[in-house]
């Protein structure tokens, strides 16, 4: 067995040359997306203006200083991945892959805490709004904010986020799988409460329609990790593991990474757009004594992009450590993937 192909030996390898224009393409696109992603939070959540000044595109604001800052954080973006992968010149593209996975596992595992917290927290004030108990339980100010989706949005859902991210950052016992049992539970409480109390409110449909979008969502990252996802096979299983690697390289530059873009930028282009104008109002259901969440179900959709952009240039990383004889690929199936 040819040493480029021991995966027991990584440390020993050393790469034919750098690698630096896979290295510098992927981490390019993940610093352009903070970039991106910073500059939306800047622009519709405090009233900075864009980079739409420059490009005469329609605009809320002037060209001016602000704006300057903002298009400048996509040249900054560009420098650093420069300078990053400059200063790690001897790393290999399979490490890079991993520690991407690895921080994708992170935010994943931090998502599932964040909707398992928010989900139970919010159907449980719904319960207790739905059935009056708001005003014996809580003062006239917080019972009249609690019917608010703005006001439970701030002051109960953003801790709530906080706490799972802190959860998620410190504990590995639970991930978003757990969600399936998490969904077949809240749908069975429909079931008993109707069929046995002749109980039902919005909020228990509204409990089951957040974990499943979750899980669904949620899922798709590490499914293509574990190369789950559909794969239409005309003649890839018959191709060596280089000419493979060629085209899931290819695949997830032009396929995956672009899917991921158009979903944040038509998501999150203005605030009318799909992604941002129901967060922007803590947009709820028309249910009337549902849950608040449907916002975050937007956010689904951004969190899915993000995840996936990130395994999307893991994988595309993988795919050149294959391509360049890089010791390391993972084995699923008797195979040798990438």
């Amino acid at each position: 067995m040819a040493l480029a192909d021991d995966p027991n030996h990584i440390e020993d390898y050393t790469a034919p040359n750098p690698g630096t224009i896979a290295r510098v393409f992927g981490w390019g696109i993940l610093a352009t997306m903070v970039a991106f992603l910073i500059n939306n939070i800047l622009t519709f959540w405090y009233g900075w203006p864009g980079i739409a000044p420059f490009f005469g595109w329609e605009s809320h604001g002037e060209l001016g200083v602000l704006a300057g800052i903002q298009l400048a954080l996509y040249a900054v973006a560009i420098v650093l991945t420069v300078l990053y992968v400059k200063r790690t010149s001897g790393r290999l593209l399979r490490d890079d892959g991993q520690m991407i996975t690895d921080f994708n596992r992170f935010l994943v595992r931090a998502a599932f805490w964040v909707v398992l917290l928010v989900g139970s927290v919010d159907a449980a004030i719904s319960f207790v709004r739905v059935e009056g108990m708001l005003p014996d339980l809580f003062s006239p100010e917080v019972a009249s904010g609690l019917n608010k989706s703005a006001y439970r949005g701030f002051y109960v859902h953003c801790p709530l986020v906080i706490l799972g991210i802190i959860i998620g950052a410190v504990t590995r016992s639970l991930g978003f799988i757990w969600l399936a049992l998490l969904v077949v539970i809240a749908e069975l409480l429909i079931v008993f409460s109707r069929f046995i109390f002749s109980y039902e409110q919005a909020f228990m449909g509204d409990l089951v329609r957040f974990w499943y979008a979750a899980l669904f969502l949620f899922a798709s990252a590490y499914t293509l990790l574990e190369d789950g996802h559909v794969r239409v096979d005309v003649v890839y299983a018959a191709l060596n593991r280089k000419r493979r690697a060629v085209v899931n390289s290819w695949g997830a530059a032009l396929l995956g990474m672009t899917l991921c873009w158009t979903v944040l930028i038509l998501g999150m282009w203005s605030s009318a757009a799909i992604i941002n104008s129901p967060i922007l109002v803590y947009e709820t259901t028309q249910t009337g004594f549902g849950m608040y969440v449907k916002y975050f179900m937007a956010g689904f959709l951004a969190v899915f992009a993000v995840t996936m952009m990130l395994q999307f240039v893991a994988q595309f990383f993988d795919a050149r450590a294959d391509r360049r004889g890089e010791p390391g690929g993972r084995e699923i199936g008797g195979d040798i993937i990438h």
